[in-house]
């Protein structure tokens, strides 16, 4: 099995304390953009510099923490992007994912326990073109179909995940929900150096943009400056940890897919993303033999989790024709490297 393919069972969750857990939100959410981010963070818990170290350096040996990094919108960016459904030969499966996930544009590869059996995400640079690397899958053997799905509305896009909650009883939307969908913009050449340097994980150290702004040529206060101009302007989401879900303990990876009319598909996907526990909700085209065109990832604890989430969406909306897709092996997960 390689390093990126993991199955669901054998992902064993890691002992974290009240102060790991309220660490992992804030890394999540809130991680500053100053000289000395893990001094603030410190801080703020009311611990030295130095066990902030200790706790981060120890999540991400146990593989909780995957990286530490600027986390870009690939639209605003200027990328184009699809998620892509094949039904494949259930016996060759792991040979197709595998030779799939080597391309440097595919991010996210999964197997999942549907006909449709593998789903990966592609994103190709502002002069790429999807169909034409798609089509260098379509002819592996083993590959049955295929159908690419793009994003032809995006309500949400944004995992976080609460540490610090359980799966809800009740599940309920979020009152401060905003939709984040914004329109590519053009970027300086300077500017681009700039997300090269700032997609790398930063290394655990008291003034990690230091190291940075040297490469860079910048001052340390300008390259910060210039994460905060790319937040406000809508290029960077956020500078974050991103968790390796199944060794945080949200085991159930499910993808809720709705068969919505198409004059309601605006209204119930505002609905649906509005949910703390969706993590992505898009729009995407139907085929005749996927009538599913609303999307909307949930990452939870357990399967009953993203079932109850499914239903409650259901009820609030009045859509009945859904199916959660569970995730069954992981293949890749990574982020998509830009302009490299």
């Amino acid at each position: 099995m390689s390093e990126t393919t993991r199955t669901q069972e054998n992902i064993q969750e890691f002992a974290l304390d009240l102060l790991d857990k309220k660490l992992l939100n804030l890394l999540q959410w809130d991680f500053p953009l100053v000289a000395k981010p893990f001094e603030a963070i410190g801080e703020g818990f009311q611990i030295s510099e130095e066990q902030v170290f200790e706790r981060i350096l120890r999540l991400k040996q146990s593989g909780i923490i995957r990286q530490i990094n600027a986390i870009f919108d690939t639209r605003r960016l200027g990328y184009k992007s699809s998620l892509v459904a094949m039904a494949v030969d259930e016996s060759m499966i792991d040979i197709v994912a595998n030779k799939i996930s080597e391309h440097p544009g595919v991010s996210h590869n999964y197997k999942r326990d549907h006909e449709f059996n593998l789903w990966f995400t592609l994103a190709v640079p502002p002069n790429g073109n999807i169909q034409q690397e798609v089509a260098k899958f379509t002819s592996l053997k083993g590959v049955i179909r295929c159908r690419l799905l793009p994003t032809q509305k995006l309500f949400k896009i944004g995992v976080k995940l609460d540490m610090l909650k359980n799966d809800p009883q009740n599940p309920a939307p979020d009152e401060d929900f905003k939709e984040n969908s914004q329109p590519p913009v053009k970027l300086q050449e300077r500017e681009i150096e700039i997300i090269r340097e700032m997609q790398e994980d930063i290394e655990v150290i008291s003034r990690p943009f230091e190291k940075m702004s040297e490469r860079l040529g910048l001052r340390e206060e300008d390259l910060l400056e210039k994460m905060k101009e790319f937040q406000e302007r809508g290029i960077m989401r956020r500078f974050a940890a991103i968790l390796r879900h199944q060794k945080a303990g949200f085991k159930a990876n499910g993808m809720i897919t709705w068969k919505v009319p198409p004059e309601r598909v605006e209204e119930v996907g505002m609905v649906a993303a509005s949910f703390s526990q969706v993590s992505h909700c898009y729009q995407r085209p139907v085929y005749p033999d996927w009538q599913y065109n609303l999307f909307s990832m949930v990452h939870a604890r357990s399967k009953e989790g993203c079932e109850k989430i499914a239903e409650e969406i259901s009820k609030r909306t009045g859509i009945q024709d859904y199916a959660i897709l569970y995730s069954t092996k992981e293949y890749k997960k990574e982020r998509v490297r830009y302009f490299t």
